[in-house]
């Protein structure tokens, strides 16, 4: 039979036989018999047996080459679903870093338009105060125009001067020249003023009214030939013998003329004056010659 064996797997095959037979009859009872366990009634063991899966491999040992296909093969469905799962979320990474970008930009748009809108706001806001300011400086003019266009009509009386003559006379004395003088020298680069020349003489009719003229006329001739000054700003009136008004003299009922003289009276509008001052006169012009 050795001489039939010619192949180092027959040799194994034989002496696991062999082995196998030998243990088998080491473990029957020493009274020769043995009780074979029922048909019907595996023992557990063998049951366990019987159940457990095959192995795979040669001699019952699993092929590790074997193995590495079968989990291969049962893995690669699960490697699809996550590389699917890993492109999908990589996808989703994309989109939201996409829609991240894109949000930021937006802010950032929003951002430079809200700050833009700001300055504009703010130098509309600076606009509108410098408007305003110049709005009530305009205002503050126009009230001051209007005042002055107003107050232009406006005089007041500061002084009064009396220029004395004798009946039937038409030429000044000494004195009356130095009132004269005085009040030119006070009116001296002043403006806004007035002289108001009210002649009175005696004489009923035309005659007082004639000798009045010819006074306010000699008062007025000296005023401009010594003096210069301007004949729109003297403004006469002959009232010839005609009563004195009860207001100015103080009287309860009007005075009549009894002698000539000549009335000026300084008015003057303080708005069109050159520098607000007003002329002052010595207090011998001040005075007022009673009639």
């Amino acid at each position: 039979m050795l001489n039939q064996i010619k192949f180092p797997g027959q040799v194994a095959a034989f002496a696991l036989a062999s082995a196998l037979c030998v243990s088998a009859a080491a473990q029957q009872p020493a009274g020769g018999t043995s009780t074979p366990p029922s048909a019907t009634q595996p023992s557990p063991g063998a049951q366990d047996k019987l159940s457990a899966p095959p192995k795979e491999g040669f001699w019952g040992h699993m092929n590790p080459f074997a193995r590495k296909k079968w989990v291969d093969k049962r893995l690669d469905p699960v490697r699809g679903e996550l590389n699917e799962l890993d492109e999908v979320n990589a996808k989703n990474a994309n989109d939201i870093k996409d829609v991240d970008s894109r949000a930021q930009a937006g802010i950032n748009k929003a951002q430079t338009t809200a700050d833009a809108a700001n300055q504009v706001a703010s130098a509309a806001g600076q606009q509108a105060q410098q408007a305003g300011t110049v709005a009530g400086q305009a205002s503050s003019k126009v009230e001051t125009i209007n005042g002055t266009v107003n107050g232009l009509d406006n005089y007041a009386q500061k002084n009064t001067v009396s220029i004395a003559f004798r009946r039937g006379s038409t030429n000044l004395s000494a004195d009356d020249k130095k009132q004269l003088d005085d009040l030119a020298t006070a009116l001296t680069g002043h403006q806004g003023y007035l002289l108001e020349v009210e002649a009175h003489a005696p004489g009923a009719g035309s005659v007082g009214i004639q000798n009045s003229t010819r006074l306010a006329e000699a008062v007025k001739r000296y005023l401009v030939t010594q003096h210069e000054i301007p004949v729109y700003r003297m403004h006469s009136v002959a009232l010839g013998n005609a009563p004195i008004a009860a207001a100015e003299t103080g009287d309860t009922k009007a005075t009549p003329v009894r002698t000539s003289y000549v009335e000026l009276r300084l008015m003057e509008n303080s708005l069109a004056a050159q520098d607000g001052t007003t002329p002052r006169l010595s207090p011998s012009q001040s005075g007022a010659v009673q009639p």
